[in-house]
C-alpha cells in the first residue's frame, strides 16, 4: 500500500510539473515573418555575417561586429505586423533610415567603409513584434 501511494504521488507530481511549466510565448506569425525575411535576404557564400533578430514593439537593439577594415555592403529587411516600422542607423549621431516591415518589402542596401567594427542600431516603432534581418558583404573591387 505504501509503494502504491508513493507511486501515485510521484505520478501526480510529474503531471503537475509538466502542466505548471511556463509555455513559451511564441507567435506563429513570428516564425512566418522569420521565413519571409530569410527568403527576401538569403544567406550567400560571399557574406561576412548575417543574422535575424526578433524584436518587440518599442525596443531597440545594437549589433556590433569586428569585421576589419574595408568597403562593405549592408543589406537589411524587416517583416512584422501591419503598420510596423524600424529605424536603422549605421553611425552614432545618425538619425537613420526608416523601413516598413509590412506590405511589400524589399531589402535596402547601404554601401559603407569600415575601419574595424560594424555598429548597426535598430529601433522598432510602437507596432510589433518584428523580425529584422541583416547581411554584411565585403564589396568586390
Amino acid at each position: 500500500m505504501l509503494h502504491t501511494t508513493a507511486a501515485l504521488i510521484l505520478v501526480a507530481a510529474v503531471v503537475w510539473w509538466i502542466r505548471a511549466a511556463p509555455r513559451p510565448a511564441t507567435d506563429a506569425r513570428v516564425a512566418e515573418w522569420r521565413g519571409s525575411a530569410e527568403q527576401l535576404l538569403p544567406d550567400t557564400g560571399r557574406q561576412e555575417m548575417a543574422a535575424s533578430v526578433a524584436l518587440a514593439a518599442g525596443t531597440s537593439h545594437e549589433e556590433v561586429a569586428d569585421v576589419g577594415g574595408g568597403d562593405f555592403t549592408v543589406s537589411v529587411v524587416c517583416a512584422g505586423a501591419e503598420g510596423s516600422r524600424v529605424r536603422v542607423s549605421l553611425a552614432e549621431n545618425e538619425s537613420g533610415r526608416g523601413l516598413a516591415c509590412s506590405g511589400d518589402r524589399t531589402p535596402e542596401m547601404f554601401s559603407l567603409g569600415l575601419a574595424d567594427e560594424l555598429h548597426l542600431r535598430i529601433a522598432v516603432d510602437d507596432a510589433g513584434p518584428v523580425i529584422f534581418r541583416y547581411k554584411l558583404e565585403r564589396s568586390l573591387g
